[in-house]
């Protein structure tokens, strides 16, 4: 059995192992810092399960699921991220997620989940399942940021970090001119100002 643990944390990638080990001490651990590179891993092996950070250079969590989907790459995954169940979960799942993980869980829910997920099933954490539960009927948008597009929210996100332009263009590897539109385009569909005004947002809403 071989587990794929994409995340540009070095330091959480052997965590994660030293953990899964003791449940899974004959299995195989591949590694990778960026989407790019985990999603050509998977490609190129038959890997039982993923593990992927939602935010990562290169592909976020959420572009490598989409593009897996396109290639046909039939490897389960499961998002983790430092973010709260409610910004990136259903997104997640809607993208093909076979489960969603906040950074904050415990070993003993890592574990269940990746269990889980092995066995051929999907796993929805009790947090997600009331957020899911709460969201039955609902259509309309309760949050502004529910307006954006996978990498628009990435790039608040990083904005609300307090990084700039050329940054964030650094770290997603985009062109600063594609990470400018990409703001112009946050600020148009949230009807905000400027980037105080992404900032105050993503602190209050917790992006």
């Amino acid at each position: 059995m071989k587990i794929l643990l994409v995340d540009d944390h070095a330091i959480l990638r052997k965590g994660l192992i030293e953990i899964l080990l003791d449940e899974f001490p004959t299995c195989t651990f591949l590694e990778a810092s960026n989407g790019l590179d985990g999603l050509s891993i998977m490609r190129e092996h038959t890997v039982s399960l993923a593990l992927l950070d939602v935010s990562m250079p290169k592909l976020n969590g959420l572009e490598v699921l989409k593009q897996a989907k396109v290639l046909d790459i039939d490897t389960p995954i499961v998002i983790l991220s430092a973010q709260p169940e409610e910004q990136y979960a259903i997104r997640a799942l809607k993208a093909g997620a076979h489960g969603f993980l906040n950074k904050e869980s415990t070993p003993d829910e890592l574990i269940v989940a990746v269990k889980k997920v092995l066995s051929g099933k999907k796993y929805i954490s009790p947090v997600l399942a009331d957020i899911l539960a709460d969201g039955v009927g609902k259509k309309k948008v309760n949050e502004l940021h529910e307006l954006l597009s996978d990498r628009e929210l990435q790039v608040l996100e990083l904005i609300g970090k307090g990084k700039t332009v050329s940054e964030i263009a650094n770290e997603v590897s985009l062109s600063v001119n594609t990470v400018s539109t990409y703001r112009s385009r946050i600020l148009q569909k949230m009807n905000l100002k400027n980037n105080a005004d992404l900032v105050r947002y993503a602190i209050a809403n917790n992006i």
